[in-house]
């Protein structure tokens, strides 16, 4: 077996790998975070504890998924709220915890509705043992408007409940980004500047995940009602994935220590996050699926991809995909890629001819005998819907042709694809 070791500083916190549970029921109290260690995980984000006069009241069921044909958990809505369970108890499960794992990071999650609260929070659990503070400035389900998601859009509030944590605490802090916003770079900004030393990126996306269709009601129905709630799984990894890589980009974040979070279920969606930025990883959604056991994979498989790639230091990993993601006007124009259809390969549905007819160019030609498709190349622009519906692989990218009069000293061979 392969071994490579995923240990990562962080804030000056050693990892001894970037695979944490993220803020959120896989991480809830004393027993579930003890069997996470023990099952091999680098860190556990506490769920997040609220003030001594903020009384959860959860809604039951609270929980929907959204399915795609026969795929289930595409995405996945979440009402839960912050931690249940009593300060003083989420307290002592973080002593207990640093107690009986010294070696294995320990991130409080915190929430405050006022500068006091959040001071104070930030207090107690750097007195509990935690290694680490994050600020949930960012939780799309609160029943108060001085909490969550609505704080994670005002730059000048969260830029001072920041500088509260950091006067309670010495600790490192992340601050917790939410995604229900255009420009998350503005706030990540206010956040640094009011004592923040890293960013957590992304909280989940607030949805309505389905609508029953004969009750008329949004999905969990509660007593015939629901509310709009966090979205996270699968389908939110491409919106994680620009956050972070927007803020890696910006001069002023360029070098901003961060927590990826949105989607992460496989060693491939976590290798993608640490090449747009990430030094750890957080994970929910796949856990509540699947288990704790998915650790096993995620280490498996990011060793392997550093023996691949020749590297021994995870950080040598991190933000190397930024340099070649650009603003859309700096793209090369200059040529485009023909499908190459591999008639063996190809099963005949007809699909690819379909997508170009209806939803492209009309570039596809079918043969009614043969059942088989062919490329008229005087329509085709290079588009490629073909080589992503093609359900068995047959179409491949093939010639590469450079528009008329723009080859110039160019040569084929120089295009990457």
């Amino acid at each position: 077996m392969i071994k490579k070791d995923l240990s990562i500083n962080f804030l000056g916190v050693r990892f001894p790998n970037p695979f944490c549970l993220s803020s959120s029921p896989v991480g809830n109290c004393y027993d579930m975070c003890k069997k996470a260690y023990g099952a091999g995980w680098g860190g556990v984000v506490f769920k997040t504890m609220g003030y001594y006069n903020f009384v959860v009241d959860e809604v039951s069921p609270r929980f929907d998924k959204l399915n795609k044909e026969n795929t289930p958990f595409v995405g996945f809505k979440n009402m839960e709220q912050i931690a249940e369970h009593p300060l003083d108890e989420n307290l002592a499960d973080i002593r207990r915890l640093k107690k009986e794992f010294p070696y294995q990071v320990l991130i409080a999650s915190i929430m405050g509705s006022n500068d006091k609260e959040w001071e104070e929070l930030a207090r107690l659990a750097e007195e509990a043992g935690a290694d680490m503070l994050e600020m949930n400035l960012s939780c799309p389900q609160m029943t108060s408007h001085a909490m969550g998601s609505d704080v994670g859009t005002n730059p000048d509030l969260c830029r001072r409940y920041c500088q509260a944590v950091k006067r309670g605490s010495k600790l490192p802090v992340l601050a917790k980004m939410t995604p229900n916003i255009t420009d998350m770079i503005p706030v990540a900004i206010a956040c640094l500047e009011g004592g923040a030393d890293g960013i957590a990126a992304i909280n989940t996306v607030k949805s309505i995940c389905n609508i029953d269709l004969d009750r008329k009601a949004g999905m969990p129905i509660i007593n015939g009602k629901s509310s709009i709630s966090g979205y996270s799984g699968k389908a939110v990894k491409p919106i994680a994935l620009r956050f972070i890589q927007q803020m890696r980009a910006d001069e002023r974040l360029k070098n901003v220590a961060v927590s990826g979070i949105g989607g992460i279920e496989t060693w491939e969606d976590a290798v993608e996050f640490i090449l747009v930025g990430s030094s750890t990883l957080q994970i929910t959604t796949a856990i509540m699926q699947y288990g704790y056991r998915i650790i096993d994979d995620l280490r498996n498989g990011l060793m392997h991809y550093m023996d691949e790639q020749g590297v021994d230091h995870l950080s040598d990993l991190v933000g190397l995909a930024n340099d070649n993601l650009i603003p859309a006007e700096e793209l090369d124009r200059d040529y485009k890629i023909y499908p190459e259809i591999n008639v063996d390969e190809c099963i005949k549905c007809g699909r690819c001819y379909i997508s170009c007819y209806d939803g492209a160019h009309q570039a596809i030609e079918w043969d009614v005998d043969k059942r088989l498709p062919s490329v008229n190349k005087e329509k085709c622009v290079g588009c490629l819907l073909c080589y992503h519906v093609c359900p068995s692989g047959a179409i491949k990218m093939g010639e590469i042709a450079f528009k008329p009069g723009r080859q110039g000293q160019r040569k084929v061979e120089d295009i990457i694809h």
